[in-house]
């Protein structure tokens, strides 16, 4: 079996999700970080620093990443399928399924 083509919208709707994922948890280390940062500052300068930092995180950094990430994989897609198509693919061996010649 080889991989021939791969769509590359298909492959960013995947990425992007996983991506925005990974960003939610880096976004939920961060507000975790951001919850120390605020307690260790002074208060009377800016008492909400904390909690904009680490509410800002966890909507920003998953946005983020999943954007970036569906770009990103897009283009190593649309980059595959121009290689695969000099070199003729990837070849995959699959248990369990007929293979069609």
């Amino acid at each position: 079996m080889t991989i021939k083509k791969i769509n590359p919208w298909s492959c960013a709707k995947i990425a992007g999700v996983i991506y925005a994922l990974m960003g939610l948890i880096g976004g939920g280390l961060f507000s975790l970080i951001g919850l120390g940062l605020g307690s260790m500052a002074g208060r009377e300068n800016f008492p909400m620093a904390g909690m904009l930092f680490g509410a800002g995180a966890i909507v920003i950094l998953p946005i983020c990443y999943g954007i970036f990430g569906a770009i990103a994989t897009a283009i190593a897609a649309l980059i595959y399928n121009v290689v695969a198509g000099m070199m003729g693919g990837i070849e995959i061996e699959v248990d369990g399924l007929p293979v069609r010649q």
